[in-house]
């Protein structure tokens, strides 16, 4: 059985207690994990806090910090079989996925590698003829990293990487669901050679890890990827320390499919959008919107490609679909889906449990047109797609912004004018059109409503890292004068 260790202040150690992980594929004990609890937390905030502001790292100039961040991406494209492996072992997500997915990873730590000595002030055209004001962006602070299990390098890399080049540390919170690929992400932190304390990977359960993380004073800024019912509970627990937040909160994403659209590609997209990551994926495309004249035939093209799905072990590269990450995760799944099928929904594949040992579930498919169905309302986090139809554009348009999420959307038409219109109608921080999950570092990342705060990628989250210094310089040689003294 394989033994993880967490690090605190460049030193790898076993924690306060331990706890078993299982691999998702057998449900068996693959390998023993650390456990943080409040004193470890401390420390790992205390080394963070004495990193920033003394040492080595506040006084590194920005581009060298950009070079240990090049060398950071380079250790883990050179990494990535390993990691991939790891990650497939303690999550159940396919190796095929998480190859693809971590060599891809390199390429965030080198966007904000480039970006380390781009963060930039401004010089004011003041209305004060003897002062010269400037603004300075300078870190945050220390920065607490919440992560949940799946594509946690990817999730991680969204934090660290902005974090890191605006010169915040940062203590990384790895999910107690399968941590081992950042647990192991922490040696290729210490072999680029970053300085002791700026960046500290530790992991835990909620209540003696998560809560002491959120609610400590010396916390200034919390990012975190999880559950709107988490988050709420992120924000309560950082109101006494005034900590600022970015939160990403999955989504139940519309996918729409007019009957112009080229209905191969979209079925594509849409076995992708659902089933790819067993769809545990907070962008799944769990609700399928299909106008209802292609409807039918539509359906036909899913159904048979969900049924030709290879299900089988995730490290075996042939496989498409693994199991679920844990066995709580697949009796959420399997209660929504008795509850839609009992509310009315008629299966059309799929709807229950693999035979045999481990977390597996059938690529599904349900037709829920005419009925309140959980499973259109409920984020699974499961390869479960829920149907809808509509005959109007505006219909389209009430049944994609019938959420309390807003994360992400896909659009299939080939009319650009509709497609322009449905662009500023959806309520969703991302619109893809013509194709689905897309991700790049140089483009944004977030939702509206209950999706979260906050964006992820791109320039504009290095600076949501920072805060602006105003700079007051007197230029006169004249003394102030007098200010009691009447002319």
């Amino acid at each position: 059985m394989q033994r993880f260790q967490q690090y605190i202040d460049g030193v790898f150690e076993d924690g306060s207690a331990r706890f078993d992980s299982l691999d998702p594929a057998t449900g068996d004990v693959w390998a023993s994990m650390p456990e943080a609890r409040e004193e470890d937390v401390d420390r790992a905030v205390k080394a963070a806090e004495k990193a920033l502001w003394s040492g080595a790292w506040p006084a590194m100039t920005a581009t060298a910090r950009g070079k240990l961040l090049y060398r950071l991406a380079d250790l883990v494209q050179a990494n990535a079989p390993t990691l991939a492996e790891l990650e497939t072992q303690d999550t159940g997500k396919i190796i095929r996925e998480t190859s693809a997915q971590i060599a891809y990873v390199a390429d965030y730590y080198r966007y904000y590698a480039g970006l380390t000595d781009k963060i930039e002030g401004a010089t004011l055209a003041i209305d004060k003829a003897d002062m010269d004001v400037w603004t300075r962006r300078e870190p945050v602070g220390v920065v607490a990293a919440i992560v949940p299990w799946n594509s946690q390098l990817f999730l991680s890399a969204v934090k660290l990487g902005p974090a890191l080049a605006a010169g915040c540390t940062v203590v990384v919170k790895a999910s107690e669901d399968g941590p081992a690929p950042l647990l192991e992400f922490a040696r290729l932190v210490h072999e680029a050679g970053f300085p002791n304390g700026v960046v500290n990977v530790i992991t835990g359960f909620g209540p003696s890890c998560g809560s002491a993380l959120t609610r400590h004073p010396g916390v200034a800024h919390i990012a975190f990827t999880g559950g709107p019912s988490t988050a709420a509970q992120v924000v309560r627990n950082s109101a006494e320390s005034l900590a600022t937040t970015s939160l990403e909160l999955g989504g139940k994403s519309p996918f729409i499919v007019f009957a112009d659209a080229d209905l191969e590609s979209a079925a594509n997209a849409q076995v992708a959008g659902i089933f790819a990551a067993t769809g545990q994926s907070c962008v799944a495309g769990s609700r399928l919107i299909i106008e209802a004249s292609v409807k039918d035939r539509f359906l036909d093209l899913l159904k048979a490609k969900a049924e030709a799905i290879r299900i089988g072990s995730p490290l075996d590269m042939r496989t498409e679909v693994g199991p679920l990450c844990t066995l709580r995760q697949r009796d959420h799944i399997e209660k929504i889906v008795a509850a839609s099928i009992e509310a009315g929904a008629k299966v059309v594949t799929g709807a229950k449990a693999v035979d045999g040992e481990g977390f597996y579930y059938l690529p599904t498919i349900l037709d829920c047109d005419g009925v309140t169905s959980p499973s259109v309302e409920a984020e699974l986090f499961g390869p479960v797609l829920s149907v809808m139809s509509f005959e109007t554009e505006d219909q389209a348009v009430q049944l994609a912004n019938d959420t309390r999420y807003g994360l992400a959307s896909g659009v299939f038409t080939r009319n650009l004018a509709r497609a322009h219109r449905m662009i500023r109608k959806i309520r969703a921080g991302i619109v893809w059109v013509n194709t689905y999950r897309a991700v790049s570092p140089i483009a944004p990342f977030g939702g509206y409503g209950q999706s979260g705060q906050g964006r992820e990628g791109g320039m504009a989250a290095a600076l949501d890292y920072t805060r602006t210094k105003t700079v007051w310089l007197r230029t006169s040689d004249d003394p102030i004068p007098d200010p009691f003294v009447m002319r």
